[in-house]
């Protein structure tokens, strides 16, 4: 049970990079960006193929990064340009991905078609098989460590960069844009911005993902939209009264974490992985309903404490009368 439990931290920690780039395009530009399930097959297409081509796993994954800033544009700019609706942008930038997925692994093997690639003759060439190398530990604790400082620093960065000018106007250009196109800011460029950050995010999630598993597959992406608002929405439960940004963040990592341990405990107790996906959407069910259970337990008990009050006054003034 216990390396089912850390071996859920560790992926929650990867998983969490995912998350965080979905709350900046979700939450914070307020825009329903669904390339994400094609971001994140984007990034562990890119790793993987230059892994195959011999390059150093940690640059590979910073070009992974950039391809999904790429990606993340193209959709910014279909809705930002050309004025097609985002959740449309979106789906379009995802289907394209698809193929384009399936020619980058084709580069690594030089056939075409190749619709995954195995990491498994270059595990020691991955990150994890480096700092397993360096450290000296097992897998799951090579992955725990990097997830942990992954989180760290990008909560880092994050908080900084958000807390700029050029931050704001991004924040800001979700919270109310008509009001960011009257003081002056360009609101077509913030958004394409944001996107560009989130989904370069969800593409390092990707190449970080692929090197966990050894593989990378075209169909690795389906379902981690759901994943990432599921991560969101338990931290945002979890951090419900929380308005510190940093916090925020630090919220969707701890949801991510929450939500991997009970998949792994989950499935620990026999539950089919084909069951999964609904596990995922009663997951995500519950924690949308939790404020509102709160609120409903509070606003019975509180009508309770009135009635117990009422019945002791009456009480008293049948005694006094």
């Amino acid at each position: 049970m216990f390396g089912t439990i850390t071996a859920g931290i560790s992926q929650g920690f990867i998983w969490a990079v995912l998350a965080l780039g979905v709350y900046i395009s979700f939450r914070l530009l307020e825009f329903a960006d669904l390339s994400c399930e094609g971001s994140v097959t984007l990034g562990a297409s890119i790793a993987a193929m230059l892994i195959w081509k011999g390059l150093n796993p940690f640059l590979a994954s910073i070009i992974a990064f950039c391809g999904g800033c790429i990606a993340g544009s193209v959709t910014g700019i279909l809705t930002t340009k050309l004025k097609i609706p985002p959740i449309l942008s979106g789906i379009l930038t995802m289907i394209s991905l698809y193929s384009i997925n399936i020619h980058i692994m084709s580069i690594a093997t030089g056939t075409s078609g190749t619709a995954n690639l195995s990491l498994l003759t270059f595990s020691k060439n991955t990150i994890y098989g480096v700092l397993r190398t360096a450290l000296g530990l097992e897998k799951t604790y090579v992955t725990l460590i990097c997830g942990a400082v992954f989180a760290v620093v990008i909560i880092a960065v994050l908080y900084w960069f958000f807390g700029t000018e050029l931050g704001s106007s991004i924040r800001a250009t979700g919270s109310n844009e008509k009001m960011c196109r009257a003081q002056g800011i360009n609101t077509d460029t913030t958004k394409i911005l944001g996107l560009a950050i989130s989904n370069g995010m969800i593409a390092l999630a990707g190449s970080m993902l692929c090197q966990y598993q050894n593989f990378s597959d075209v169909n690795m992406g389906v379902g981690s939209i759901v994943i990432g608002l599921a991560s969101i929405i338990i931290g945002e439960t979890v951090f419900m009264k929380v308005k510190n940004f940093a916090l925020r963040l630090l919220g969707i990592v701890v949801g991510s974490v929450i939500y991997r341990i009970v998949v792994a405990i989950v499935i620990y107790s026999g539950m089919p992985s084909t069951d999964l996906k609904l596990m995922t959407a009663v997951i995500v069910m519950v924690a949308l309903s939790l404020p509102i259970i709160k609120n409903a337990f509070y606003a019975s008990s509180k009508k309770r404490k009135m009635r117990s009050e009422a019945a002791e006054i009456d009480a008293e003034v049948t005694k006094n009368g």
